[in-house]
């Protein structure tokens, strides 16, 4: 079923889209292209197939969790702009 200019224009109507006669030809166009596209996918046998989230397959790389020391709190807030006691200050941000 060919895509009119009318379905076209009717369509960009509704989304509030205004477009001229040379546009609404180009979209009909490459709507059609589209609509031609989605059909031929449609006669494909994917019955065999099994449905992906990803065309790759995705592994999370994780590493062992090592026991480090953390920093002391005065190396920590030596290079803050502003501390009080151990502590970064910062302004104010909700009332």
């Amino acid at each position: 079923m060919p895509i009119s200019k009318s379905e076209v224009k009717y369509t960009a109507d509704l989304a509030r889209i205004k477009l001229n006669d040379e546009e609404l030809e180009i979209l009909a166009i490459q709507l059609q292209k589209i609509v031609d596209f989605i059909d031929k996918l449609k006669a494909l046998d994917i019955s065999g197939i099994e449905p992906t989230s990803h065309v790759l397959p995705l592994h999370n790389v994780f590493r062992q969790d090592e026991l480090t020391p953390s920093l002391k709190t005065e190396d920590t807030l030596k290079n803050a702009p502003s501390k009080e006691g151990n502590f970064f200050k910062v302004p104010k941000v909700i009332d």
